[in-house]
């Protein structure tokens, strides 16, 4: 499988497993092909049962879907379509009844193994049916479109301080913090964590080593990456590499999303 340096929408697929309360960047879809999960949310008394779930971004939550095959589908916010997903919402998360469920997988086979093909178009389809008219595009900020060029290419870079960053960006690094968090809607440094992330599960996918991984995304060795992700999504890195063979890391959109002019 190749390796996909920046997925903008990463879906795997097998047994479902249970999660400590975590939080991360992503937009967070669990489908149950069959039966229910479990899922308690910051903000909610008590935990709630339901075929699946689609979880907004930096939500503390756990799931607990044992005992069933689950779809799961990871949408970065700052893509296109995690801005109209955002839309969706009408609250932190949104839980999905049988009906709905069996609406959103029906373009899978019921049965037997997934292919990667099944699952790519899938994706389309299902982000389609889920988004809703988004909120008018933040303003991007000229020179924080340049640094994600620079944070998005293929090798990633090196030196990440903010220093080598605001250098990147023509602006100081005060401003570029500021600015960062004004265009993108999230401040800089989680979001390079989850830029990192995302280039160790893409190569995690790829069948590289867990240390490989780490090295390729920025982490000192294999253990920080599996803290790291263990703190991001209640699981280790581990559980994904035993599920590489079914897992589809697509890009979606490569380029930063349209502005809009000024008031």
């Amino acid at each position: 499988m190749p390796l996909v340096v920046w997925p903008t929408a990463l879906a795997m697929w097998g047994p479902g497993d249970v999660t400590t309360k975590h939080a991360h960047h992503a937009m967070h879809l669990v489908l149950c092909r069959q039966g229910e999960l479990s899922v308690r949310a910051q903000g909610r008394k008590t935990a709630e049962q339901a075929a699946g779930v689609l979880v907004g971004p930096d939500l503390p939550h756990a799931l607990d879907a044992r005992g069933s095959e689950v779809v799961i589908l990871f949408i970065e916010p700052e893509s296109d379509d995690g801005a109209r997903l955002q839309a969706a919402l009408d609250g932190p998360l949104r839980l999905f009844g049988t009906t709905q469920r069996d609406a959103l997988l029906g373009g899978l086979p019921t049965a037997g193994a997934l292919a990667h093909e099944a699952v790519g178009g899938w994706m389309e389809s299902t982000l389609a049916a889920l988004s809703g008219a988004p909120e008018p595009p933040r303003h991007l900020h000229p020179r924080v479109r340049k640094l994600l060029r620079h944070l998005r290419a293929e090798a990633a870079p090196e030196d990440t301080s903010l220093e080598a960053l605001a250098q990147v960006a023509g602006l100081s690094p005060g401003r570029l913090m500021h600015t960062f968090t004004e265009s993108v809607g999230v401040p800089l440094r989680p979001y390079l964590l989850w830029l990192r992330l995302q280039r160790a599960a893409g190569a995690i996918a790829a069948g590289r080593t867990l240390g490989d991984a780490a090295h390729a995304a920025g982490f000192s060795d294999a253990a920080h990456l599996t803290r790291t992700f263990r703190r991001m999504f209640g699981t280790t890195p581990s559980s994904l590499q035993r599920r590489g063979p079914r897992v589809q890391a697509q890009g979606r959109t490569g380029a930063p999303p349209p502005t809009r002019p000024r008031s």
